[in-house]
Order: structure tokens, then sequence, then C-alpha cells
């Protein structure tokens, strides 16, 4: 079954981050649907626009158009390149505040990690102005 599934789906374009935003998008609108009255035109507006994205995210996977489908993706990934590098910048922010101390350069701006554990006050010197300040751990 799975090498008739593998042969099946050669030469199609398959899941990208446009699919995934798509499917959930598209999910979003079919969840939110169930709340609105039933004959209600919002909540058929929504069913019938989430039903339409399944289609058309389906359409995408098996597409056999592959430069078209990859033109498509880098330009959803171009659209979103600043939300998504907001997004890993915190990630990493706050998986470095497990092991570091992250302290704003009152001249500057500029963001200065210390190592947790050096001490109860510890004088910063920024890098970038050489602002010298004092923090409390």
């Amino acid at each position: 079954m799975k090498e008739k599934f593998m042969k099946f789906m050669q030469g199609r374009y398959g899941v990208d981050g446009f699919a995934r935003f798509t499917m959930g998008a598209a999910l979003v609108c079919v969840f939110v649907s169930v709340f609105f009255q039933k004959g209600s035109t919002i909540g058929a507006l929504l069913n019938t626009l989430g039903l339409a994205a399944i289609i058309y995210t389906y359409f995408r996977i098996l597409s056999r158009n592959i430069s078209r489908r990859y033109a498509e993706n880098q330009k959803y990934l171009s659209m979103t390149s600043k939300l998504r590098q907001s997004f890993n910048r915190e990630k990493s922010m706050m998986q470095q505040r497990k092991t570091h101390h992250i302290y704003t350069c009152p001249g500057c701006g500029q963001k200065i990690r210390i190592p947790r554990g050096s001490g109860k006050k510890v004088e910063i010197d920024c890098p970038k102005c050489h602002t010298k300040f004092i923090k409390k751990i």
C-alpha cells in the first residue's frame, strides 16, 4: 500500500509551507462556522470558504506543475519572512533565557546576554556604545 502511494505521488508537488497555511486557514474557517446558527449567512460563507481552501490545498499538493507551485510557495515565504523571523527570534530568546540573563542597554537599545549565576550585581559594558550600567541578577 505504501509503495502504491509513493508511486502515485511521484512527480507531484507535495506539501509545502503554503499548503500547510491554506489547510490551517481552511480548518479554522470550518471550525468557526460551527459556532454560527444553522442557516446563518456568515456560517455558510465560512463553511464554503473553508471547503474551497481545502480543495485548493489538495489541488496544490497533487499538482504536477511543480515550477508554478514552487513560485507560489516562494511568494508566500517572501511575504511572511519578517513575521517568521520575529517568531524565530522570540523563540530563540525564550530558549536562551534558561541559561542567560538578557538585558537591554539604556544607551543604544542593544540586547546583551549575561550567563546566569555570575553574581548578585553585575557591571555591564555595552559592546556597541560602551555605556556602563549595573544590574542586579
